[in-house]
């Protein structure tokens, strides 16, 4: 990766998060499309080897600035971010239980170039498919609660009635992926390598080499990153399948893919902004 381009992921990073505030950048269509598909990405959820479901259903919550300048074209930018993401889900083998919606909401407690994103899986009654994917077996019934009612089936939570895995598999099949995780993909020890994870602050890598990675302001962290706008154990990695990050009650918070959160999912490529600092997560196999 060529300088320029490493120094462009960086400045993304820090105006899509921290920096926002200062620089008052608006936040621009393509952003909300990468955060779509970072949604897909961190809420598959495996139903069996041949089908992996991804929400249907997203709300873009925009600052009052940015909420105003794009709600005149929100019919059509809905309908552009949805066929966006029904191609994202054909080219990553995804499914859908209903047809693909992408609703714009205002959020006042945003800064102008901060943005939200939520998502939900909702059934049609005739669990319509991704128009490429024919059924892979029985039809799954409808969730329940859908709009939300009894903490299922709202925003942020997957399928409620996702079918069980099975104890064992068919005779002559492999077993299934763990959850979590798009058939296909390496997993572990049966790829032939181990999963190699990483930081990388300012240009210097930082290797991962035990389950957690504390960062923070102070000398006991295991990085220690010298930023006021840090506390001393700011957050913590935890490597796995998925690698999570998980705030550690720190004063500023942190910002992963442009959005405010205590905890999130990391892949290869994530931008994690803690005070003024930009962390890039980085893992690999072998």
């Amino acid at each position: 990766m060529g300088v320029l381009k490493k120094f462009e992921q960086r400045l993304e990073g820090l105006v899509n998060g921290t920096f926002a505030k200062v620089f008052k950048s608006e936040v621009q269509p393509v952003e909300i499309a990468g955060a779509l598909q970072r949604e897909c990405d961190n809420n598959a959820t495996i139903w069996n080897r041949e089908r992996t479901v991804v929400p249907n259903d997203f709300i873009v919550e925009l600052s009052t600035p940015d909420f105003e300048r794009l709600s005149p074209y929100s019919g059509q930018l809905g309908d552009e971010l949805a066929g966006m993401v029904r191609d994202y889900a054909k080219q990553q083998r995804y499914t859908f239980m209903g047809p693909i919606k992408v609703h714009l909401e205002n959020a006042d407690d945003l800064d102008t170039g901060l943005y939200r994103v939520r998502s939900r899986t909702l059934a049609s009654s005739t669990d319509q498919q991704a128009p490429d994917r024919a059924p892979a077996g029985p039809a799954p019934a409808s969730p329940r609660g859908q709009g939300g009612q009894g903490g299922q089936g709202g925003y942020g939570y997957p399928p409620a009635a996702a079918p069980p895995m099975p104890s064992a598999p068919p005779p002559g099949r492999p077993a299934p992926s763990p959850m979590g995780q798009r058939p296909g993909a390496a997993a572990g020890p049966a790829s032939g390598g181990r999963t190699r994870h990483w930081i990388e602050i300012n240009g210097t890598r930082h290797q991962i080499s035990r389950p957690t990675l504390v960062l923070g302001r102070s000398t006991e962290a295991d990085v220690r990153i010298d930023d006021p706008g840090v506390s001393r154990r700011h957050c913590e990695i935890r490597t796995g399948t998925p690698s999570t990050i998980q705030d550690l009650g720190s004063t500023n918070g942190i910002v992963v893919d442009g959005q405010h959160t205590t905890r999130a999912t990391l892949r290869d490529g994530s931008r994690i902004v803690v005070g003024s600092t930009t962390i890039i997560y980085r893992q690999a196999e072998g």
